[in-house]
């Protein structure tokens, strides 16, 4: 059975995932690669794949570090499918380096419900978003979700609400400065776009309807018995959840707001829903309901294929 498969986690697993990513990148290489093959194009697409896996392994720490599921692979597992659902995600550099950044940004935060080394982690979670948001302007979004966990984990010395905004600074200072080296302008760096586009005409498709009702729906159903679960968690843990719906929220924000519309801004979705599926797999008791709602999870991705 395939609960039985992924309920554990085991070095097969990791190869599945594995399978599962690179089987996402191919296909997407299909039909986005019209360049002549050669040694320059071959080492940036395995560097852009380098940056997939990178992705899933410290997605798969910030779990195990934090306790955010049990001990089990349904979530890189799930990581890996959302990969090939939308195989654009695999395919735009600024926005896998952006989503890496908020990851890392992450686990800083998340690591904050120890209450050691406070300041520095304020510092590290601040100015690693705001790096993800020189990559992708609308990942600064996820800075709302560093101003909750100030909330949710840390006393309210004043200190500590303003060392975030020394973070963002740093980075816009640096930023600047290398600027100026690069391009000979102050801020020619900045060039993400900042604009907003609610033409969604780009996901009128069969592929892209079938994707995006498949994340929303498994996340919305998932979510609703996810929230209810917080109250269950340990204490010092129900911080850490409470952060994954926002950023989830955050998520879902951003794929609303992104200026250009092609697949790939739902990555910032993988992460969080993957942990809420997760969890939510977890406590189903009934093993044939788990047995079918995981197959559907897997053959959808697959069929997509076909399309």
């Amino acid at each position: 059975m395939i609960t039985s498969i992924f309920k554990k986690s085991k070095p097969i697993n990791f190869i599945i995932v594995l399978f599962i990513t690179v089987l996402a990148f191919l296909t997407a290489r299909t039909s986005l690669i019209t360049e002549p093959l050669t040694t320059t194009l071959v080492l940036k697409e395995l560097t852009v794949f380098g940056i997939c896996i990178l992705t899933i392994l410290v997605f798969n720490f910030i779990i195990t570090k934090n306790s955010l599921t049990q001990t089990n692979s349904y979530e890189v597992l799930l990581f890996s499918l959302f990969f090939l659902t939308l195989v654009q995600t695999t395919s735009y550099t600024n926005i896998l380096i952006s989503n890496l950044f908020v990851l890392l940004g992450l686990r800083r935060i998340i690591s904050l419900r120890s209450q050691r080394n406070i300041k520095s982690k304020l510092f590290d979670a601040a100015l690693l978003i705001a790096v993800a948001a020189l990559f992708y302007f609308w990942a600064i979004l996820f800075f709302i979700a560093f101003l909750f966990s100030l909330i949710f984990y840390s006393d309210n010395k004043i200190r500590h609400w303003i060392i975030p905004f020394v973070g963002v600074a740093a980075v816009f200072s640096i930023a600047v400065g290398l600027s100026v080296v690069i391009y000979d302008d102050f801020f020619e760096i900045f060039k993400s776009p900042r604009s907003i586009s609610y033409d969604f005409s780009p996901y009128n498709s069969t592929r892209y309807l079938v994707a995006i009702t498949m994340l929303l729906s498994f996340g919305i159903w998932s979510s609703m018995f996810y929230m209810q679960s917080i109250k269950k968690k340990k204490k010092d843990l129900r911080a850490s959840f409470k952060i994954v719906i926002i950023v989830a929220i955050l998520g879902f924000v951003l794929v609303l707001l992104a200026p250009v519309k092609n697949g790939s801004e739902f990555l910032f979705l993988f992460a969080p829903l993957s942990i809420i599926i997760t969890n939510y797999i977890e406590i189903v008791e009934d093993k044939w309901f788990k047995e079918v709602f995981l197959a559907i999870l897997i053959l959808i991705p697959f069929l997509l294929l076909m399309l």
